[in-house]
């Protein structure tokens, strides 16, 4: 087996591994990370055949994600994602990347404390089920391009760094979800969305008061034709929980924001209602 960094070719080995995991991402999402770290992808082969993937993402240089450490089911226990992980805390390191950041699943969190990962806090992923539709709803309007950095401003000041490249690629993808309130000319809030693999994802998600919170997540689901949908909601926020509860959601797991370093630049998190995903922070 050798372990190298992930290329383009790899797509469908890192597709096939996460949909054995039951994981929502699709090639798109794959593209982003050799897009945004070309050098920060890593994949075990053997005889050519990708067996286990870890993906790093950067914000700024102010901080960096983890991310999708998987591993084929028939080559666990021989330590594959401990090395991946390795290799990318290494990655990271060398590139002078101060603060590591991941999301955490409560069977590789004792994984990560070991490597001097400390709590930030704890997100809930909520999962809806429903009948799903055979047409998309009409969508209003999309929201022009011109509105846009305003929102990247303020969600850079929410998140804790400017990650725009990564916000213009969700509404490049799925404009239809890219949402805003305001009230007169005062931007309120906002929400993204995907397409994944076998749902629709909402995220970032801003609450604000629970009258924009409700808004925009309606607006989503109105606009979503899947029969699956999901949100990764922090749990500090109650009105967030309050508001996926009202709406027919479910706890499906827990998860646990996890950081190595000085945390320099932590954002706002207790106004977001929901991050865009594990992957991505």
């Amino acid at each position: 087996m050798r372990l190298r960094e992930m290329t383009k070719k790899d797509i469908p080995g890192g597709v096939r591994l996460n949909t054995v995991a039951g994981w929502n991402q699709t090639e798109v999402d794959w593209n982003r990370f050799l897009d945004g770290s070309a050098l920060g992808c890593f994949v075990m082969e053997d005889g050519g055949k990708v067996v286990g993937t870890a993906a790093t993402f950067c914000y700024q240089d102010r901080f960096a994600w983890i991310s999708m450490v998987l591993v084929d089911p028939e080559y666990r226990n021989r330590g594959i994602g401990t090395q991946l992980l390795a290799r990318a805390v290494q990655y990271l390191d060398e590139s002078g990347i101060p603060t590591l950041k991941l999301d955490a699943t409560p069977l590789g969190k004792p994984l990560y404390e070991k490597m001097g990962f400390v709590r930030e806090y704890e997100v809930e992923r909520w999962i809806l089920k429903r009948t799903a539709r055979r047409e998309l709803a009409t969508c209003d309007s999309n929201l022009p391009a011109d509105e846009l950095p305003e929102i990247f401003k303020l969600d850079c000041d929410l998140f804790g760094a400017d990650r725009s490249p990564l916000l213009g690629s969700l509404h490049d993808r799925a404009p239809e979800f890219t949402l805003a309130a305001a009230k007169g000319t005062q931007l309120e809030g906002y929400a993204f969305g995907r397409r994944g693999l076998f749902a629709d994802h909402l995220g970032p998600w801003t609450t604000g008061d629970g009258e924009t919170a409700r808004g925009l997540l309606a607006e989503f689901l109105r606009r979503s034709s899947r029969e699956t949908v999901l949100v990764d909601a922090m749990k500090s926020n109650r009105l967030a929980g309050e508001i996926l509860h009202y709406s027919g959601f479910t706890v499906a797991r827990p998860l646990t924001r996890m950081y190595r370093g000085p945390n320099a630049f932590p954002g706002k998190p207790h106004l977001l209602g929901a991050i865009i995903g594990p992957e991505f922070g």
